[in-house]
């Protein structure tokens, strides 16, 4: 076997360690081979490290032998490189693979850091890392040739020794084929946060620190992005104010929300916008193919678009509640009531408050609604790697949550009750083609089974002759969805669907209430006409209020 190190890098690696101040321990889990073909060229390369300096010691594991320390490690894949500080502290840096090539100087890097306590980081973007406050995985998937790799690398690294809440990996594309395919990784470094592609490239610091808050703290990354986007004149909105009379009190923050928004704002009026989730049910569409202009696009940088639109504008918001009431105040002004407390004040009513999901209302739903039972399979579809799961429902929804499980799930279970699966020809092709996914027409789901997880579903054919016990470890439900209505229900009168009637200009039949998107009685439910609705809406308000002024 040729030298693992040339002599210049072990002259100049001679130079750098002889800097360490602790001592560093590097753990290395392989197994024999040929299971683990390079595993032995890895172990070479850290004995040839470790033998530079007496500060640094290498223990060799085998993952099979020594399971309980390697789940100690959270190492799940060889061949893999911890590198832990005095007293076998844990820093959370691993590297999966072989570090040579440019990681070679990622190793170094990080055997530089634990053994001297120096970080090289911008302190603005060191004070940035401290508002990851939960735990966080970061995982950089790399080429060995890739000479702006290591830079992501190292950046991982740092946070990972900076703060506790983070582990970082360096993992070798080559190395883990199976992991490109999971994240998509069309080109390196890609940046996968808590097993969800986040970045391509080599970010400069804080601004790859601000894309991993983006994900894993959206409250603090609201607040910064509100005070940039206000520094650079792109944002003028402001809080809402309870005591306030606005002109016009929008509800919602999906695409009928926001594009009354704008549409409002651009006429004069006065405008506050309640709102809980900004995009609404869009976010948690991984693609729209059928926004005009734009052929393809994620759902939450839609969303993004959208809200940033609107605060361009001199508008009031108070984001993050729901509006639990709505009901006509003295002098005819209408009250929205809302979860944190408060009363806000308007003229006139734009409410677009969209609508929920769906559930079934059969045993053991309740216990593991958030517990196995979800609604995103964009969100959390990562979180069921190599797990069996169902799908409830037939329709695009139902096949579009598959295809997004279809990369990560072992198994993948398409109950429907209907004996005919509704989704679109094309999208039912792309996704059953797949040997691991199973269709089970005309089949009810009774209960959820499970004591402290959800470990099963209860089947039963339509006719009540056949009944299984389907073991899956989560469970999707696409089963439509109902109106946010209630906080009106009191207020106008609901079709039978709890839905808002309303003419073609958006309003109902109580005076100065206007409503859009899919809370309203209006037949198709989509974005584009969602947002046209919201527009329509917000015009037909303001020839209202001008003619009603009071």
């Amino acid at each position: 076997m040729p030298q693992p190190i040339d002599e210049h890098s072990l002259q100049e690696l001679k130079q750098r360690l002889t800097r360490l101040k602790r001592p560093v321990q590097l753990v290395f889990f392989g197994q024999k081979m040929p299971v683990c073909n390079n595993c032995r060229e890895q172990q070479v390369l850290l004995e040839a490290v470790a033998q530079v300096s007496d500060r640094v010691s290498l223990e060799v594991l085998d993952i099979e032998d020594d399971t309980a320390r390697a789940r100690a490690l959270q190492v799940d894949k060889i061949p893999a490189t911890a590198v832990l500080g005095e007293g076998d502290r844990d820093y959370g840096i691993r590297f999966f693979g072989i570090t040579s090539g440019f990681e070679f100087s990622s190793l170094v890097e990080a055997i530089e850091m634990v053994g001297t306590g120096r970080v090289d980081l911008p302190p603005d973007v060191a004070k940035l890392a401290e508002l990851i406050d939960r735990p966080t995985h970061l995982e950089v998937m790399v080429t060995l040739t890739c000479p702006y790799c290591p830079k992501m690398v190292r950046l991982a690294h740092q946070l990972a020794y900076l703060n506790e809440h983070i582990r970082a990996d360096m993992i070798d594309a080559a190395e883990f084929p199976q992991l490109v395919q999971r994240y998509r990784v069309s080109g390196v470094p890609r940046t996968v946060i808590d097993g969800r592609p986040a970045f391509e490239g080599a970010l400069p610091p804080q601004s790859a620190v601000l894309e991993i808050i983006k994900v894993v703290n959206p409250a603090a990354w609201d607040k910064i992005d509100a005070q940039m986007r206000a520094l650079r004149g792109e944002r003028k909105a402001r809080d809402a104010e309870p005591g306030h009379r606005y002109d016009v009190l929008i509800v919602g923050a999906g695409p009928a929300a926001m594009t009354a928004t704008i549409y409002a704002a651009r006429k004069a009026l006065d405008v506050a916008v309640l709102g809980k989730d900004t995009g609404g049910q869009m976010v948690n569409t991984e693609t729209i193919e059928n926004w005009p202009g734009i052929p393809e696009v994620g759902g939450q940088e839609l969303a993004t678009l959208f809200r940033h639109h609107a605060e361009r504008f001199p508008v009031a918001e108070r984001l993050g509640v729901t509006v639990t009431r709505i009901e006509r105040g003295g002098g005819g002004d209408f009250l929205a009531h809302s979860d944190d407390g408060q009363t806000y004040r308007a003229r006139s009513v734009i409410y677009c408050a969209g609508k929920q999901y769906r559930t079934l209302g059969v045993p053991g739903e309740a216990r593991f609604l958030g517990q196995g039972i979800a609604f995103c399979a964009t969100c959390d579809a990562p979180l069921y790697a190599d797990k069996r799961v169902a799908v409830v429902g037939g329709g695009n929804s139902a096949f579009t949550a598959a295809r997004d499980l279809l990369p990560w799930a072992r198994e993948i279970h398409i109950i429907n009750i209907l004996p005919d699966f509704q989704a679109d020809p094309v999208l039912f092709e792309e996704v059953t083609r797949h040997p691991n996914v199973h269709l089970h027409p005309a089949t009810h789901v009774r209960a959820f089974l499970g004591e402290d997880r959800l470990t099963g579903v209860r089947l039963e054919s339509e006719d009540g002759q056949q009944r299984q016990d389907l073991a899956v470890e989560g469970v999707f439900l696409e089963i439509g969805l109902v109106p946010n209505s209630r906080p009106v229900a009191g207020l106008l009168e609901l079709d039978d669907q709890g839905q808002i009637p309303v003419q073609r200009d958006g309003s109902t039949a109580v005076p100065g209430f206007f409503a859009a998107g899919d809370v309203t009685d209006w037949p198709d439910k989509q974005i584009v006409i969602a947002a046209g609705c919201g527009a329509e809406a917000a015009l037909a308000a303001e020839r209202w209020l001008k003619g009603n002024k009071g």
